[in-house]
């Protein structure tokens, strides 16, 4: 399983990026994803997630509104669109795979929910 994470950079606040992650070595389109960041001195947190089917998705309060999560099956990727970023949106952000396909039914929210794991990129908002 690999999870390869891409876009972050350095942005003005105000601006956006576009982080992409492109998954291979499990069946994709099974499986619910997830974005999750971790600033300096803090614990990783969620940002946003999306079911395996892509009906649905999730976003932390601190976000909603400003980021969308979306996904492409075809192409196994997939993406965190943000938008107005602050620059305490600064952070590594990790793109997961949950542990459990098709049927899961736990919490999103939760990082002990995912079994696999990108290597990150670095997002830095200046002000």
């Amino acid at each position: 399983v690999q999870l390869q994470a891409s876009g972050g950079g350095l942005v003005q606040a105000g601006g956006s990026l576009r982080l992409s992650c492109a998954a291979s070595g499990f069946i994709f389109g099974g499986y619910g994803m997830g974005w999750f960041r971790q600033a300096p001195g803090k614990e990783r947190e969620f940002v946003a997630a999306i079911t395996w089917t892509g009906t649905s998705t999730y976003y932390a309060d601190s976000v909603k509104g400003r980021f969308i999560i979306s996904r492409d099956d075809a192409k196994n990727t997939v993406d965190l669109q943000m938008n107005s970023l602050k620059p305490e949106d600064t952070a590594v952000y990790y793109c997961a795979a949950l542990s459990t396909p098709w049927g899961f039914t736990g919490t999103y929210y939760d990082p002990d929910s995912y079994a696999y794991w990108g290597q990150g990129t670095q997002v830095t908002v200046s002000s």
